[in-house]
């Protein structure tokens, strides 16, 4: 697979509305093991179809207990709500405080093109929002409140 190159806020791609997969193509499964790859390359938890240029209703997730790939996912159902730092592979070293629905209960298609319903509590609900919310042109500067900060870098 291949590493490919993050679009930045202010890439006018990031502000598209995503068309639905209507059939899973060789080129669409290059693409999600691409968007894998890259994700993990880039150290991040998610990343959506628009992040590498491609208008297409696509996530990967990773919050540490394996890879989820998401084909044209909608959130069904949402319940609580957390409020925590998020930051973006398209904004690196910068994040905010934003408040998401803590328990996320979300439908899509898996690689195969199957219906799957996924729910996720904590990091993984904050997941499905961002990242679904990429295929919709948003990004979560949208919702900060009080503004972004400077990222802390662990050292490795």
């Amino acid at each position: 697979m291949a590493i490919r190159k993050i679009r930045e806020m202010g890439d006018e791609v990031l502000t598209k509305v995503c068309k639905p997969v209507d059939k899973l193509t060789l080129r669409t499964r290059i693409l999600i093991g691409d968007m894998l790859d890259t994700m993990y390359e880039a150290g991040g938890v998610g990343l959506a179809a628009p992040q590498v240029g491609i208008l297409k209703r696509i996530v990967v997730i990773d919050v540490g207990e394996g890879p989820i790939v998401l084909i044209n996912p909608e959130i069904v159902e949402t319940a609580g709500e957390q409020t925590g730092d998020e930051g973006c592979l398209s904004l690196p070293g910068k994040s905010g405080v934003v408040t998401r629905p803590n328990y996320v209960k979300v439908k899509a298609l898996d690689e195969d093109m199957n219906e799957i319903e996924l729910e996720g509590e904590e990091l993984l609900a904050r997941a499905f929002c961002h990242e679904i919310d990429h295929l919709d042109g948003h990004m979560y500067v949208e919702k900060v409140e009080g503004g972004l900060h400077d990222t802390i870098m662990e050292e490795e």
